[in-house]
């Protein structure tokens, strides 16, 4: 055998299977793994943020938008109109529970009770929309009066947007001739504040003083949203009039 040197053992290398895997990663490797795990981790708390976001506004959307499409494009009634659109947002709300109960490991009867309960709670939210409005979302009992007389799709819009912006006021709703000839105003024969054919006022005015202007902007955005025609102007006073379009035939 030949004999081996100091110089030839230094430049030995002894390799074990696995041996890349079990040793640590260096420095450079390992705080990458650390910059990319809370990275992560945020883009998924931001999509899951959004999805239930979407999942919470799209009954309403369904709700209100539905309802408002139903009377204008398909020439339905107000009173089918919204039996259309709560019918579609009972069955969303239902299908909901049942998809999150089916997720949790609930039995069939627990499924079918809580698809139920969903049901029943979009109806009670309209019913709700249609006869009551808090008294501190109207000017006055006048005007608090007045709100059985507004179009049902403009009650579902008041309601749904309440929920959002429980300060918002409700300062005018139905009109008549002599409430223009008080404010020295001429008599706008074709004002949706009157009464119209179908027996409902279809148009309303929301207060915009004393109110910050973002707040303003997003009312007006959210009844656009919604599918109402808005208008911000001065007649008797600084006001966002909101009014339901006839529908196209």
């Amino acid at each position: 055998m030949g004999r081996v040197t100091e110089g030839d053992v230094s430049g030995l290398t002894v390799e074990y299977p696995g041996a890349e895997n079990a040793g640590g990663a260096g420095p450079g490797e390992a705080s990458g793994r650390v910059r990319t795990r809370p990275g992560r981790w945020l883009r998924r708390v931001v999509r899951w943020g959004v999805t239930a976001v979407l999942l919470a506004v799209l009954p309403f959307i369904l709700l209100v938008r539905g309802g408002v499409f139903a009377w204008q494009q398909w020439g339905l009634g107000a009173w089918s109109s919204l039996a259309v659109s709560a019918a579609a947002t009972a069955l969303l709300l239902a299908f909901y529970a049942w998809a999150a109960s089916r997720r949790l490991g609930a039995g069939k009867r627990l499924r079918r009770f809580a698809t139920r309960i969903a049901a029943l709670a979009a109806a009670a939210f309209v019913l709700y929309s249609l006869l009551v409005i808090a008294g501190g979302n109207v000017k006055s009992e006048e005007v608090r009066a007045e709100y059985l007389g507004l179009h049902p799709l403009l009650r579902m819009a008041v309601s749904v947007f309440v929920l959002a912006d429980p300060d918002a006021v409700i300062t005018d709703a139905a009109r008549t001739p002599d409430f223009y000839a008080r404010a020295g105003l001429p008599a706008n024969e074709s004002s949706l504040h009157f009464r119209q054919d179908d027996g409902f006022v279809h148009a309303m005015d929301l207060r915009t003083i004393n109110r910050p202007a973002w707040r303003n902007f997003a009312a007006e955005l959210a009844f656009r949203a919604m599918g109402f025609h808005t208008l911000r102007h001065v007649g008797t006073a600084d006001h966002l009039h909101v009014s339901l379009r006839s529908p196209s035939r």
